[in-house]
């Protein structure tokens, strides 16, 4: 799976959030049969990965137990593992990416990029499995108030860099590594657009980047105020924009708007753009 990954970017991975809480699609699918039946549309509709998360991250959110954390998850990917969709965890807990894993995850998706459970390293290392490492400063509860920055890009690829060091020294191979800027955690609007505007900064690095600005607050700031399930074509616009700067994939609410733009993309030639 991993070389498959790396073979065939841009990868789409689709977010499936069976949480009660989360900003955009909390409570709609709470239970296995719903959540179930959405992960194969999403693949149906171009995922590659479908994103199981089981702990809202939205600023201010509170934290569940990782008891509760893991009953959300493991059911949904070890049913969608069955039914042949391949899933990646949304979690900054060692415990629940260790079951997770086990129940026929492929892909490690953690916000925290190891700060919150540094464990969550080891795991990873001993599966062998793709690792995304987002940039990260704090939980929900408090991430905003971490929203500090005199260059924002350049601070951004210098933690991102601590993390990747951190995890090669948990025993994580190289080619395991996927970053992510982390949008919306701790960053503000004005720090969401340089970090679009000079992604390819952050390509340079060396690893491959995932861009996750799916239906996220300052798209709606640009919008007037729009909520969360009207700014598809934001994001989409937004995703086909990174996946020109280089990304390796984008994380996305809308899998087939998604997927028709860079189908659209690859016809013209996939020209490489900058912001």
């Amino acid at each position: 799976m991993l070389d498959l990954m790396r073979a065939t970017p841009p990868v789409v991975m689709g977010v499936l959030n069976v949480t009660p809480d989360s900003f955009s699609d909390g409570g709609l699918y709470t239970d296995l049969d719903s959540a179930v039946r959405h992960g194969v549309e999403l693949r149906e509709q171009g995922a590659h990965l479908v994103d199981v998360g089981g702990e809202s991250t939205r600023p201010g959110a509170l934290r569940v137990d990782a008891e509760t954390e893991t009953a959300r998850v493991v059911p949904v990917i070890r049913a969608l593992a069955e039914a042949g969709v391949a899933t990646s965890v949304d979690t900054t807990r060692a415990a629940v990416a260790a079951a997770a894993l086990k129940a026929g995850a492929v892909l490690v998706n953690d916000v925290s990029g190891g700060l919150a459970d540094p464990d969550i390293r080891r795991v990873v290392a001993e599966a062998g499995c793709p690792y995304v490492i987002m940039h990260w400063r704090g939980h929900s509860d408090r991430m905003q108030e971490l929203a500090t920055y005199h260059d924002v890009v350049g601070q951004v690829r210098a933690e991102l860099s601590e993390r990747v060091d951190e995890a090669l020294a948990a025993g994580v191979r190289p080619d395991q590594l996927i970053l992510d800027p982390g949008l919306g955690f701790a960053k503000t609007a004005e720090h969401n657009w340089a970090l679009s505007r000079r992604l390819d900064e952050l390509v340079g690095l060396g690893f491959p980047v995932l861009f996750a600005a799916s239906r996220k607050s300052y798209l709606g700031l640009l919008l007037d105020g729009r909520p969360a399930p009207e700014r598809d074509a934001a994001t989409t616009a937004t995703s086909l924009l990174a996946v020109a700067a280089g990304a390796w994939g984008v994380r996305v609410h809308d899998v087939l708007g998604t997927a028709d733009a860079i189908a659209v993309w690859r016809a013209t030639g996939s020209p490489r753009l900058r912001w």
